[in-house]
């Protein structure tokens, strides 16, 4: 077998280790859900040099697991963004591995336009070029008095050797 042949042999075959994300420094698990909860923050999958995040549906949510910015949804936007932002570098990547986002708005005809100017004006801070891939979906949210909700996935490179050479 050639050397190429054994490489992707290898990588065919190596395990994929993955682990929950989360970062209790900017927010916490829900006090009101059943414990221990039956889901993660997000879920990290590393394989071969290539790191995978899979943000769950993180939205205006402190470091206690309260909602916060009731009623206001520039505020609970700019919230859940820092929210992601932070299980984000909890893991040692930015919004510049962001590669998709699916939001949830609870009213999509009334917050549409506001949710759009909130994104791009944070895209914008944060330099993103190319945009994520995105979706959004009017939805009813897992509590009432939240207005958005976003998923993310990220995608990064662990393996410093592999990137030198490119």
């Amino acid at each position: 077998m050639s050397a190429l042949a054994e490489i992707l042999e290898a990588i065919a075959h190596a395990p994929i280790e993955k682990r929950a994300v989360t970062n209790h420094g900017v927010l916490n698990e829900a006090y009101a859900y059943a414990k221990p909860s039956s889901f993660s923050r997000g879920m990290r999958i590393d394989l071969n040099g290539l790191s995978i995040l899979l943000i769950s549906g993180t939205a205006s949510i402190d470091e206690y697991g309260k909602s916060v910015h009731i009623g206001d949804f520039r505020a609970q936007m700019r919230r859940t963004l820092a929210n992601i932002t932070g299980l984000l570098a909890s893991e040692g990547c930015s919004w510049h591995d962001v590669v998709r986002t699916t939001c949830y708005l609870r009213d999509i005809e009334r917050d549409y336009q506001a949710f759009n100017e909130e994104r791009t004006a944070f895209y914008k801070e944060q330099g993103l070029d190319p945009l994520p891939a995105s979706t959004g979906i009017q939805a009813i949210l897992c509590r009432p008095e939240l207005l958005v909700e976003i998923e993310a996935i990220a995608m990064f490179r662990t393996d410093k050797t592999a990137t030198a050479k490119e």
